[in-house]
């Protein structure tokens, strides 16, 4: 299957900017209720901009290398190759783009000054319906609107919002996003039993002819669904089988973040690898030298 991607013209969400995020805003968002740092409108603008292909691809480069971006950052770019996975995504700095439970801002760290001029940035935050994965989050997540309150020269554009048993909060989520991407989060959404709300979301979400991108850590094929959520590790069969049956169809795959060197049997599932080591110091060697996980690279087009 080789089928076309729809470049369809990009649009801008109409936004209201907002002076700061306060400290009752994340009270609020860790409790659940998303505050946004703006608040996306109801209505959408048509962008004029037009970018060629260099152009787009020299301003990419120049997010990916610019001082918002620390060394331990930039350190991952041999595993997590952002420049050839947006590229392959089909992303554009003229898109209205979603990322789905950003973190501590990996990926938002490259988006926000790429799309800044000429595109726009919606970072939905997760919260899970599990207490245990909702504690672990809490942190990161005001952590993640700290930052972005701290530097409204350059995240100042970013709207925020919550993602919540499969419903959007803080933003106009209706058919709103040529791109919505998704890094490493499958396996979560899967222990917390809302894989499928989820992905129905997102197709609401994106324009007709939008794309969904997805990585996640890559499970060996046969696994059972119980052997994912405890490993971390997802088979590609179940993310392709679950997002077809919310409506996408799979547009291409892509190895470019696939690692040989992981053979998938730790003792702590994907968490024994870098970055987060969680067995300490045993083994820690041999985890560095095999490197973050084996991942999927997944596109996928709502029709």
């Amino acid at each position: 299957m080789n089928p076309i991607l729809l470049h369809r013209v990009p649009a801008r969400i109409a936004l209201k900017r907002a002076a700061a995020i306060s400290t009752a805003s994340l009270v609020l968002f860790a409790a659940g209720c998303a505050a946004p740092t703006q608040q996306a409108g109801q209505g959408m603008q048509t962008s004029q901009a037009t970018l060629t292909p260099a152009e787009s691809a020299s301003s990419l480069d120049a997010a990916i290398n610019g001082p918002q971006r620390n060394e331990r950052a930039k350190a991952r770019d041999v595993y997590r190759h952002p420049k050839e996975t947006l590229q392959f995504f089909g992303v554009e700095p003229t898109q209205n783009v979603l990322e789905i439970a950003p973190g501590g801002g990996w990926y938002t760290d490259i988006l926000a000054p790429w799309l800044h001029d000429h595109g726009h940035l919606v970072e939905a935050q997760y919260v899970s319906t599990s207490p245990e994965l909702a504690a672990e989050d809490r942190d990161t997540d005001a952590a993640f609107l700290r930052k972005l309150a701290a530097t409204p020269a350059l995240y100042g554009n970013v709207v925020t919002g919550g993602l919540h048993a499969g419903q959007f909060k803080g933003f106009d989520a209706h058919e709103q996003f040529d791109r919505v991407l998704t890094f490493r989060n499958i396996h979560n959404w899967m222990k917390d039993g809302q894989i499928d709300d989820n992905l129905r979301a997102f197709w609401l979400a994106l324009k007709p002819g939008g794309v969904l991108g997805v990585e996640e850590h890559r499970a060996q094929r046969g696994a059972t669904v119980q052997q994912m959520i405890d490993s971390g590790y997802v088979t590609e069969d179940y993310v392709i089988e679950h997002a077809q049956a919310a409506g996408f169809v799979l547009a291409g795959r892509s190895e470019i973040n696939a690692n040989p060197k992981d053979t998938k049997d730790y003792p702590h599932g994907v968490w024994s690898l870098p970055p987060t080591y969680k067995g300490g110091d045993v083994d820690r060697a041999r985890f560095a030298a095999i490197g973050e996980s084996d991942r999927m690279t997944l596109k996928f087009i709502k029709p």
